[in-house]
Order: C-alpha cells, then sequence, then structure tokens
C-alpha cells in the first residue's frame, strides 16, 4: 500500500457518541469519517505521537474561487 493510499478502518461506537459526532461533524460542515480523523490527529499531536511522515488530510469539496481561476 502507497503512502497515499487511505486505510479503511470498522469502528463500533455507542449509538450517543455517534449521535454526538455526528451533530459535531455536521456543525463544522464535514462527515463523521473526516471528523474522527481529524480528531484523531489533534489527539496524537498533542500527544506528541503524530508521525513526521503523515500525509496532509486530502482536501474536499469546491475549490476557493481564487483556486479555481488559477490565482
Amino acid at each position: 500500500m502507497s503512502k497515499s493510499e487511505r486505510k479503511a478502518v470498522l469502528l463500533r461506537l455507542d449509538p450517543a457518541i455517534h449521535d454526538a459526532l455526528a451533530q459535531w461533524a455536521a456543525d463544522d460542515f464535514r462527515s463523521v469519517n473526516s471528523h474522527v480523523e481529524i480528531i484523531l490527529r489533534d489527539a496524537l499531536k498533542r500527544a506528541g505521537r503524530l508521525p513526521r511522515d503523515t500525509a496532509p488530510l486530502p482536501r474536499r469539496g469546491r475549490p476557493r474561487k481564487d483556486e479555481a481561476s488559477g490565482g
């Protein structure tokens, strides 16, 4: 598996935890999956355990107007 490929993980959650995550993600205009990754990355960073070679999160959604015009 190359570094650019994403790993799939099955995660079992209490329904109340999932609902809270889903609401938080929606408040930030993200999917639950991307929000969980952001939370995990933040926790790893705060613990000093985020690997240096971690790829940036993929950009999702529409490009900003300044990116779409090439400038």
